[in-house]
């Protein structure tokens, strides 16, 4: 699967799309979904939460591991997906579309995000 030329990646293996009103999308990318393999539970950020870039907000727990989440960018939750909390296969199935974890509303501009190109030649693809 490739990488979504709209979306900013991070070296920690999350995307990030920003929309119109300044809240942006986030989610791991199919490289991290394949390589923690079936995911079986999600622990997200609360709504409501101030997080900072880079910060740790929350676990990936798959048949092989648990992996840790980050942010890529700082804001507040305002959502988070009950779909995948619900089903944490979509994370695996459709990383890039039902699979997204949580919204935040950005604060100030994402610093340090890779392109899709860019998220590609660091994952050696």
């Amino acid at each position: 699967m490739s990488n979504p030329q709209h979306l900013t990646y991070s070296k920690e293996h999350e995307w990030l799309t920003a929309t119109e009103d300044g809240v942006a999308t986030v989610g791991i990318t199919a490289f991290a979904a394949d390589a923690l393999g079936d995911v079986v539970y999600v622990d997200l950020p609360e709504v409501g939460r101030t997080i900072a870039a880079g910060e740790t907000v929350g676990e990936l727990e798959s048949t092989k591991s648990v992996s840790d989440l980050y942010t890529p960018a700082s804001g507040e939750v305002v959502e988070v997906n009950q779909a995948v909390i619900d089903d944490p296969a979509l994370v695996n199935s459709a990383p890039f579309e039902g699979g997204w974890l949580f919204k935040l509303r950005l604060e100030g501009e994402p610093e340090g995000l890779l392109s899709a190109d860019e998220y590609t030649a660091h994952t050696g693809g």
